[in-house]
């Protein structure tokens, strides 16, 4: 399902026209209702000609609730962006634009409404105006739909146009690290807490337990049942609306603007690089002095902002910058938020966050983004942390199937262990002496004939009792149903694996080559079936059974050879060319 928000100046009639699309009032309060003012986020959905779902969050268009705008519009996918026949463009209409412009939103279209107060020619020059407003940013060229809402002029022709816009909207992608911001928070009678918000990364199930990071304390949380659009899930995937009933948390300690995750896959920064892209319509260089605000999820945060390099940007630049939270987020980089100074009452720009965990000064560093970066900045980076720090895999050097570590870093290391041995003379150089990376090295010195003899480390010829091993022989003649290792020495059998001679998936042995093999099939596999193939096709191509194929594809997806698509696996980074 594709989630779409509504954009544009207060009073063009976007809460009128989500009611004439899906038959729902967006507006809950009665404050709304009396004033005919949205001032806080609407939900609804309906369904569309070709039987898509979507669902619409429309946001207020008063300049004075513009922080509510912003927390709606933190995870969509495309926008509905309004504007009134009867009074043209509008300052909130251009300050919204500007907004989703900063925030990525590369889809969408446009809805002229109240075309029925105007007459033909009014109507043409109200669209000639919008496409001059549009042009150069992502709407240029979007279709413009003229509609009379109360009448239901045009609702017919817009449904079709949203058609279109969900069928050319790319889907949510699941990344196996689910994120939701929280945009309400209420306690339901019989229930206790519920929280809604726009699911991304990841899917959820019932009876899973997360965690609520942001304002206050982090909660452990089960989560009890899940709803989307009124309906009880098992389980949603990502690109959806949906509510969840919480245990283990009252409603009172969570707000708008926290996240529920799991705890184990974010890091929590406090502070992030990132590079602000500042609006032309800035008349002044940025710097660190202002009463900034960070709009980023759900939730607007005030921030301490220092520019990194000289120190100022001016209005239509970018440059990088180091944002300082007043508390834990679980962030990413790619992450935007849009950065406000609420004492010039201002958009200052958009940022995007590059690094969630800095290492280097802000005097001297230029943040990229890249996974390479920041394990070059570290050296030696545990996968698991890296995997917190940043959203792309690591193609890279791994050691001991735990560190990813930079070649220089690697090198240097090596290096290190040599010139340390041969100063110890024959009495070889105590291996309690080395630190935990240089353990990790150890074995890729046995080819210069480095090895651990009579409990020091020491030169000399090496007879490798593990070399042409009958279990890796066993392995390597049954590759897809490999025995188990009943009778294998437990010393040698951890020998075997640390030197990556046998290889352990699910508690599964197999022989790397076998492995190898299994990749380069499921990439003939997926060269005739480039949408994707199932575990049961890779097991019947392989001629093995449930018990062995489920490692075996477990092992692709740690290792970028394939990636999970809902029920499908489809080619990863490094699957094999065939």
């Amino acid at each position: 399902m594709r989630i779409i928000a509504t954009a544009g100046h207060v009073d063009h009639g976007k809460s009128t026209l989500i009611q004439a699309l899906t038959g729902t009032d967006p507006d809950r309060w009665q404050e709304e209702k009396e004033r005919g003012l949205t001032i806080d986020l609407g939900f609804a959905h309906t369904t569309l000609p070709s039987g898509a779902g979507v669902s619409f969050i429309d946001v207020p268009g008063h300049i004075r609730f513009l922080k509510n705008m912003l927390a709606g519009v933190g995870a969509i996918d495309a926008c509905m962006f309004v504007v009134a026949a009867t009074e043209g463009w509008k300052p909130q209409s251009e300050e919204h634009l500007r907004i989703l412009d900063l925030l990525g939103i590369r889809h969408g279209l446009i809805v002229l409404t109240k075309v029925g107060l105007v007459d033909m020619e009014w109507r043409e020059l109200a669209l000639m105006d919008v496409e001059e407003h549009v042009a150069g940013t992502f709407l240029e060229g979007a279709r413009i739909i003229p509609v009379d809402a109360p009448s239901g002029v045009g609702i017919h022709e817009l449904r079709e146009a949203l058609d279109n816009l969900v069928a050319r909207t790319p889907a949510a992608i699941d990344r196996g690290r689910p994120r939701l911001w929280i945009d309400r928070v209420f306690a339901a009678k019989g229930s206790g807490t519920v929280v809604t918000g726009t699911l991304t990364g990841g899917q959820i199930k019932a009876d899973e337990d997360l965690a609520v990071v942001g304002h206050g304390a982090v909660h452990q949380v089960r989560v009890r049942s899940i709803q989307s659009h009124g309906a009880k899930e098992p389980g949603m995937g990502p690109g959806n609306r949906v509510a969840l009933n919480l245990g283990g948390v009252s409603h009172e300690d969570l707000q708008r603007g926290d996240a529920l995750v799991r705890q184990s896959q974010w890091h929590r920064c406090v502070r992030f690089d990132a590079r602000l892209d500042v609006l032309a319509a800035v008349d002044h260089d940025v710097s660190r002095r202002g009463a900034f605000a960070l709009a980023i999820g759900s939730g607007e945060f005030p921030v301490r902002v220092r520019v990194l390099g000289d120190g100022r940007i001016p209005g239509g630049a970018s440059g990088f910058v180091r944002v300082h939270l007043p508390l834990e987020l679980p962030l990413l980089p790619g992450d935007r938020g849009i950065l406000r100074d609420y004492g010039r009452e201002e958009t200052i720009g958009g940022v995007e966050v590059l690094d969630v965990d800095p290492r280097r000064s802000a005097a001297g560093t230029v943040p990229d983004g890249s996974v390479e970066r920041l394990v070059g900045e570290r050296r030696w980076v545990e996968l698991d942390h890296l995997f917190r720090l940043s959203p792309s895999p690591w193609t890279g050097r791994v050691v001991a199937q735990r560190w990813a570590v930079g070649e220089d870093a690697y090198h240097r290391t090596l290096a290190n262990i040599r010139t340390r041995t041969d100063d110890a003379g024959p009495l070889g150089l105590d291996p309690a002496q080395l630190d935990e990376h240089e353990r990790a090295v150890l074995p890729d010195l046995h080819d210069e004939g480095i090895a651990l003899r009579d409990g020091r480390l020491k030169r000399g010829e090496i007879v490798d009792p593990l070399i042409d091993h009958p279990y890796v022989a066993a392995l390597l003649a049954a590759p897809f149903q490999p025995p188990d290792p009943t009778g294998v020495d437990r010393g040698e059998l951890r020998e075997l694996v640390r030197r990556k001679l046998v290889v352990v998936s699910d508690g599964i042995h197999f022989a790397p080559g076998a492995l190898d093999a299994a990749a380069r099939a499921t990439a003939v596999l997926l060269a005739d079936h480039p949408d994707g193939i199932t575990v049961a096709q890779i097991r019947d191509a392989l001629g093995t059974s449930r018990k062995y194929i489920l490692p075996i594809v477990g092992w692709f997806d740690a290792n970028g050879i394939t990636r999970r698509r809902g029920d499908l696996r489809i080619p990863g980074p490094r699957l094999p060319h065939v």
